[in-house]
């Protein structure tokens, strides 16, 4: 058994109902296993799970969007996803099984405009294989041209949010357009390799804040089950990584305290625009056409 499969399992008996994955992840077989198993003894029943993935970059094309769609299911083994995410609104050139097909160095990307990505999604949903679509590191302007263009508006924007990067526009944008946000690297990803620490903009891990430290003594708390009750508490759906049993249960004990509004605006108060996954992806992003 993998830890990947073992973590899931872990999650699921601690009372997890709600895992996200991707194509991209490289992990779907494993969770798929984990799920079987736990609906084989019994544990749960698929609608009791809230499963999400999400479309890869090099699936774009209209005629790969359902391909994409279909490993997934089939690694999964489930007939259906309850959400499914456009991953990056930047799509890539589609090079056998690369995930990043780069040339000379370069990530080469594809002229597939996210709107027509968004109308694959449309049909995905009609045939019932997805319940909701969504978009992921989508930003304000990409979110009002697709909403100004869609039949179906996304149900959700999953974005990498935590005291370092508060995202207040995006929050207020998202609660008044009815968009449900679901925060990634609640924790600023500590474990991400060294090649992606920026020492001047990155001076703590923000697990080991002091400010986050403080407000976690005087609860009785881990630094962790602030920072993830820091988002349920502003209606953020929260989604922490971890493959350690006494962390995923920890991690589910944040319904039983409430942080006070000082806590919250000292939380707030580390903003500083700092954001951890500047994969090679994000930077072209920023350069899409919002017109």
């Amino acid at each position: 058994k993998s830890y990947i499969q073992g973590a899931v399992e872990t999650a699921i008996a601690a009372g997890y109902r709600h895992i996200d994955t991707a194509y991209s992840y490289n992990n779907e077989l494993d969770i798929g296993k984990a799920l079987r198993s736990k609906m084989e003894q019994g544990i749960i029943r698929r609608q009791d799970m809230f499963i999400v993935s999400k479309l890869w970059c090099t699936h774009h094309a209209s005629e790969d969007i359902p391909v994409c769609l279909k490993k997934s299911l089939n690694d999964l083994q489930l007939d259906y996803l309850d959400l499914y995410l456009v991953h990056f609104p930047v799509g890539l050139k589609k090079m056998g099984d690369e995930l990043f097909p780069k040339k000379d160095g370069k990530m080469l990307t594809s002229d597939k405009d996210y709107i027509d990505v968004w109308r694959g999604m449309e049909a995905l949903q009609v045939s019932g294989k997805v319940k909701s679509i969504g978009v992921s590191n989508f930003n304000i302007l990409q979110l009002e041209r697709l909403l100004a263009l869609c039949r179906v508006p996304p149900a959700v924007n999953q974005v990498e949010l935590h005291p370092y990067l508060v995202q207040t526009e995006m929050i207020e944008f998202c609660k008044s357009k009815n968009i449900a946000l679901v925060a990634y690297s609640p924790f600023g990803s500590p474990a991400r390799p060294p090649e992606l620490i920026r020492e001047d903009t990155d001076p703590y891990k923000l697990l080991e804040d002091p400010v986050v430290a403080d407000i976690a003594k005087k609860h009785r708390r881990s630094s962790a089950q602030v920072l993830l009750r820091y988002h349920v508490q502003q209606g953020i759906a929260v989604i922490p990584k971890s493959d350690k049993s006494h962390h995923i249960l920890e991690n589910t004990k944040i319904f039983d305290f409430s942080l006070a509004e000082e806590d919250m605006t000292a939380l707030r108060g580390l903003d500083r625009g700092w954001k951890n996954q500047v994969s090679s992806i994000l930077p072209l992003c920023m350069k899409l056409p919002e017109e």
